[in-house]
């Protein structure tokens, strides 16, 4: 399981090689090695299978480096911590979107057992099928006005 997210690299994106990486970072190779292996990062691969980190991918090996070394947390720890920091990314981008949407005036949404929140158009239903099997369905009255 790969915890890393990666959301696309931006054209001209600066990509490291696993040695210039490890001197970035101050660790050695088979470390971040070790690290892609249990999923604590995820480098891009060249077509050789040649691993490329990413600028985000050296502050999450500098943030495991410090969780280890500075808090004493094991790796198992370490990969449930950003794995939660991930979710929390995502709930607070999902946060923002309904904030965006409750602004126009958008007053059912279903959420999906995964918690994904879906804003519904006047007299759309919820699909039944797929990650929907099983939505609540949320109905906000008007407010005055």
């Amino acid at each position: 399981m790969s915890i890393s997210i990666r959301v696309g690299l931006a054209t001209g994106a600066r990509l490291f090689p696993i040695g210039q990486a490890a001197n970035l970072t101050g660790m050695h190779p088979q470390t971040l090695r070790q690290y892609d292996r249990l999923g604590l990062v995820s480098p891009s691969r060249t077509a050789g299978r040649g691993r490329r980190y990413t600028a985000a991918d050296l502050e999450t090996l500098r943030e495991v480096q410090r969780l280890s070394a500075v808090e004493g947390i094991n790796l198992a720890g370490i990969r449930r911590i950003l794995a939660l920091e991930a979710q929390v990314r995502q709930l607070q981008t999902q946060v923002a979107q309904l904030q965006q949407t409750a602004g126009t005036r958008q007053r059912v949404f279903t959420v999906a057992p995964d918690g994904g929140a879906t804003a519904l158009s006047r007299g759309q239903r919820p699909a039944r099928a797929g990650s929907n099997r099983g939505a609540l369905v949320l109905w906000r009255p008007l407010t005055g006005g």
